[in-house]
């Protein structure tokens, strides 16, 4: 099954969800609400989520927490982040210290895995792929979202200077801010590309690549997936959908 165009697919939400990204930092609030929401709207276009038991990798602060619950699924949580998960209070009943690269779940217990903007993160993430692909039921869902390295935001804090290297971008917001970015190349911060993942994902004996598309743009923009070279820049971030075998 393919992503099914509505209503909520067009340049309107595209233009929404950069909007509330400019005001990340000063409002997290409303951009990882938005996000968050969006997000449950589209995994359910390829799983009902009612009563699903769903894992999200990388799961933050709660603000998934909150839209899956709203729509009905049973949500646990990894996050190696301690900060990160107690950013809103303390970390919620279900939410578990651990690596995306060696998950503590059993094999084949959950009905959905989820992860966004977490692959970027990882020094391996294709082994963490694997660990959502491996703790997912047959017929499951794993639901995978990065940022490319090669897009406008592949750098996060340090763009566009991720352009020239990502460890000359580094240093340079060094010079500038008297600190190290928090997402710092070579230690929490990785290249990730569009063409390793769709690679990654066409040959993954566990499970089959059902669709991969933009994440943020409209549903129209979808073939720029297939268009090697630009599709590193245009993609902006990839979104892998993967049923388990």
């Amino acid at each position: 099954m393919n992503w099914a165009p509505g209503r909520d697919d067009g340049l309107a939400r595209s233009v929404r969800l950069f909007r509330a990204f400019r005001q990340e930092q000063s409002d997290p609030h409303l951009f990882y609400g938005l996000l968050a929401a969006d997000s449950v709207r589209q995994v359910s276009r390829y799983r009902d989520l009612s009563g699903a038991v769903v894992l999200d990798v990388g799961g933050g602060p709660g603000y998934f927490r909150d839209a899956f619950h709203g729509a009905g699924a049973r949500y646990y949580a990894v996050d190696s982040d301690l900060g990160e998960l107690s950013s809103r209070g303390e970390p919620q009943p279900g939410t578990v210290l651990g690596s995306g690269m060696a998950l503590p779940v059993a094999s084949g217990t959950v009905d959905l895995t989820y992860s966004s903007n977490v692959l970027e993160h990882v020094p391996e993430p294709w082994r963490m792929a694997e660990e959502m692909v491996r703790v997912t039921r047959p017929g499951g869902i794993a639901f995978l979202s990065f940022t490319s390295w090669w897009s406008p935001w592949g750098g996060h804090e340090t763009a566009p200077w991720h352009y020239l290297g990502g460890e000359r971008a580094a240093r340079r917001y060094r010079r500038r801010h008297g600190r190290p970015p928090k997402n710092d190349f070579g230690r929490s911060l990785f290249a990730v590309r569009v063409a390793d993942a769709l690679r990654w994902a066409r040959t993954t004996p566990h499970a089959t690549l059902i669709d991969a598309r933009p994440r943020y743009l409209p549903g129209w923009a979808a073939p720029v997936v297939r268009v090697p070279g630009l599709r590193e820049v245009a993609t902006w971030n990839l979104a892998l959908v993967l049923r388990r075998r």
